[in-house]
């Protein structure tokens, strides 16, 4: 593990090279990344969505790449995005516990600090969910100029939520009459992100622009006009209660989960409004996914949407509805319009990925590979000899792991092994037939199982004792 003075030092040479490449080269993009939550892989129009209308993303799939076999950093919302940041896979990143508030380590590295070192404005709105206040892990700490949204993971639980962190300010907000319910955090977020374009177009600088929104991630709930367009047209099956009253109740969870996917893609076509009226549109590539796999059958679905498309399972398993993500990818004039890729590849490569982007030195130890020949059509792509993810048992009253092998995923090449609970058997699929892992094939394979074991054994390190810090204005 890299220690501070390393973490310095490594910015430091990376600062440096940066600029000697960009006095001699063209300006590097600017770079948006728009993440949602809980969106399944089938929830998309251009992935097969047949109920939801999502016009806006699909047209930046048509207008640039689409991907097949991306896949999230982990099939839970903190490792995710841990492995997102660090470019480290799940057996190796920081954050391996879903609470929320166990932070990034100081001596971390991550993709935003690369790019700010590079001369990039940074910023990020929505959810973070690798730190709260008070600790390490804070975006501000992180690379990130500005921050605007949810620290805490659990806090855009509510949707209508009584403030949000402008980087260490609490910003409280209320309606006329007290209460929070004219107040929809993720309209604050995407207002922000508009006005960061404004800007970056502004300041004449390269800017990364991360947008990680907190929907369609329950609570069920969005602002009627998102709802109304599916009043006539989605068949409801009952309503939805959470039987711990975590999350709002919701007569109708199918029409408001639709207009929350809606509301999303009303996001995305701000965006890309906003770049166009800018002129930003030539040298910014934009890039669209979800954080994990559907989370639909955790609150009864009943499979009406299909979310996880044609793939088995969702979030909290490994399965590919688990951990398989919608990725696009656009730049015009750079990216070939309306392609499709099914290369394999995970959150990890987008560290690499967006400092080749940049021009930036990729710092060693990474677990990704930069995927930039596959987006540009150039060049020769490296390929991962496997692909690896692991959801370890927390004890979060005292920080510590489950003393056993965890849950576990490999893929190898069309090969995938599943371990859907700590300490079971592995499982072996053949996604190039078995796309759905209907049939497991562990016993008609025992050679490519034991390769299996062996990378489930040394892709990983121990995970780190890692506990909540308390927040001083928010406790879930």
């Amino acid at each position: 593990m890299p220690t501070q003075a390393s973490r310095r030092q490594f910015l430091r040479l990376a600062a440096a090279g940066a600029a000697t490449l960009h006095a001699q080269a063209a300006p590097p993009p600017n770079i948006v990344f728009i993440m949602a939550d809980d969106l399944g892989y089938g929830d998309l129009g251009c992935y097969g969505q047949k109920h939801i209308q999502t016009p806006n993303i699909d047209r930046l799939a048509a207008e640039g790449l689409r991907f097949t076999d991306v896949y999230a950093g982990c099939t839970v919302c903190a490792p995710s995005r841990s492995v997102l940041m660090t470019g480290k896979h799940t057996g190796h990143t920081s954050v391996r516990a879903n609470t929320g508030g166990v932070p990034l380590l100081a001596e971390d590295v991550t993709v935003a600090e690369v790019l700010q070192k590079a001369g990039y404005l940074t910023a990020g709105f929505g959810k973070w969910g690798l730190g709260d206040i008070g600790s390490d892990g804070v975006p501000w700490k992180q690379g990130f100029d500005t921050f605007y949204g949810f620290l805490h993971q659990i806090h855009p639980h509510s949707q209508y939520p009584g403030f949000l962190y402008a980087n260490d300010e609490v910003v409280p907000f209320r309606d006329n009459n007290g209460g929070y319910k004219d107040v929809y955090g993720n309209d604050l977020i995407a207002r922000q992100a508009v006005g960061f374009l404004h800007e970056g177009k502004m300041k004449k600088k390269p800017f990364f622009l991360y947008l990680p929104l907190t929907i369609p991630h329950l609570e069920l709930l969005v602002p009627s006009d998102s709802m109304q367009p599916y009043d006539k047209t989605i068949v409801e099956d009952g309503p939805y209660h959470d039987p711990r009253n975590h999350y709002a109740h919701q007569n109708k969870p199918r029409t408001a989960y639709a207009g929350m996917v809606s509301r999303i893609d009303r996001y995305v076509g701000q965006l890309l409004d906003t770049m166009k009226d800018l002129a930003l549109d030539d040298n910014t590539i934009v890039f669209f996914c979800s954080d994990n796999g559907t989370a639909t059958p955790i609150w009864n679905d009943k499979g009406y949407f299909q979310s996880a498309g044609p793939f088995r399972g969702h979030k909290t398993n490994m399965y590919e509805g688990g951990i398989r993500t919608p990725m696009i990818a656009r730049w015009k004039g750079r990216i070939k319009p309306g392609t499709v890729s099914n290369l394999p590849w995970y959150f990890a490569d987008i560290f690499p990925t967006f400092a080749d982007l940049a021009g930036a030195p990729i710092p060693a130890g990474l677990d990704g590979i930069s995927v930039l020949p596959t987006l540009l059509g150039k060049g020769t792509q490296k390929k991962h000899d496997y692909l690896y993810w692991e959801l370890p048992k927390y004890n979060k009253a005292d920080g510590t792991f489950a003393d056993e092998v965890p849950m576990q995923a490999v893929r190898m090449g069309n090969w995938k092994a599943v371990r859907p609970k700590p300490g079971a058997p592995l499982e072996l699929y053949d996604l190039a037939k078995d796309i759905a892992e209907k049939t497991n094939v562990a016993a008609k394979f025992p050679a490519i199982l034991k390769k299996m074991e062996e990378i489930c054994k040394t892709a990983r390190t121990a995970p780190r004792v890692q506990k909540d810090i308390p927040n001083p204005h928010w406790q879930g």
